[in-house]
């Protein structure tokens, strides 16, 4: 997979499903927000016999919101639509329901895209890793705020606030006004949203059917981001020897989901192909993989393979892998004997 010669013409392969067809994205917006506001009602409904039955429609449109969320981000690459004009417009609706603002989005995840397993530019619309040897030569200040960062509960329960309540709602450090202003015309959006559902069916109701969608959906989310760069042999280096191409379809894995699934999360488990080309619809990416012979023998992982992606915490740049804090642990010992017994 990864020859010279395939890593040349990869790209080349992918380009011919690029292209967006508008009746697809069209049917894509009625099949994904006709259920999601169908279920939300029937959560609603369901919640005045009891909120265990209204878990059921809550749960299923969370999954639905993660597909909304696939169509915002098709949007933000300008490939949902041949139209930017028409990018930009689903992309700030649906950026409301998701509580994402489509230009701050869609800044800091091109240069996620520019720079996903790139050692040297880390920090911008990623998850934080450090490497082993940065770990080890932190301070203990930060070993315990790294150590709770990549926690499942604070990565999963407490991320899905942070990330979509709050750090979503102020506009970043030196952004334009284009941007600066669609995060003030999505704040005000959201907030009319939300202050005409309350007034039409109470806060507590809002609160509990909305609240719970918005949690279950934002720790998929931040899942299915973490776990597609966050497998074992996944793919980081230097400046110097990092290659785009490497980066995607190494460091980015083929999420194999049951087909449900798959359809919920918007084909997102494509990964690999749409780091290779994010240009690429969400709707074409299982048909670029198929049609694409060097992508079959991508990194694949499973729903249960994917599990085991919670243990890994550090880049071991050494073994070119993830490890754990204990594996690491072991490293360093090893280390400091081999340094101290050195005909050993």
């Amino acid at each position: 997979m990864t020859s010279q010669n395939n890593t040349k013409t990869l790209k080349k392969q992918v380009a011919p499903f690029e292209q967006s067809q508008t009746m697809k994205s069209v049917w894509q917006i009625i099949n994904t927000l006709g259920p999601f506001f169908l279920l939300w009602y029937l959560a609603y409904i369901s919640l005045s016999v009891s909120y265990w039955l209204a878990l059921v429609p809550m749960v299923l449109a969370a999954g639905f919101m993660t597909r909304v969320f696939i169509i915002f981000h098709d949007c933000t690459h300008h490939s949902f639509f041949k139209d930017r004009k028409w990018n930009r417009i689903v992309g700030t609706i649906t950026g409301v329901l998701t509580l994402f603002p489509y230009e701050q989005w869609g800044h800091d995840h091109a240069v996620h895209h520019a720079t996903s397993g790139n050692l040297d530019k880390r920090g911008v619309g990623d998850i934080w890793t450090l490497t082993v040897e940065e770990y080890n030569a932190s301070p203990l200040k930060t070993k315990i705020a790294y150590r709770l960062y990549r926690s499942p509960f604070v990565m999963f329960v407490l991320g899905p606030i942070w990330v979509f309540a709050i750090r979503n709602r102020f506009n970043r450090k030196n952004a334009r006004k284009k941007e600066r202003n669609n995060l003030y015309l999505t704040n005000v959006l959201i907030a009319a949203v939300i202050a005409l559902l309350c007034w039409a069916i109470g806060w507590q109701s809002f609160l509990i059917v909305h609240g719970t969608i918005f949690m279950v959906a934002g720790s998929i989310g931040i899942w299915l981001f973490y776990v597609q760069h966050t497998f074992e042999d996944s793919y980081f280096e230097p400046d110097q020897e990092w290659e785009y191409v490497l980066a995607a379809v190494e460091g980015s894995s083929f999420y194999k989901l049951p087909k449900l699934l798959q359809f919920l999360t918007g084909n997102i488990g494509f990964h690999h192909v749409h780091h290779l080309s994010p240009r690429v619809p969400n709707y074409m990416l299982e048909e670029a993989h198929k049609n694409t012979p060097p992508l079959e023998n991508v990194p694949t992982i499973t729903l249960a393979t994917s599990l085991r992606s919670l243990k890994f915490r550090l880049w071991d740049e050494k073994t070119k892998n993830f490890v754990t804090f204990r594996e690491a642990k072991r490293m360093v010992k090893r280390s400091m004997n081999a340094e101290m017994n050195p005909e050993l």
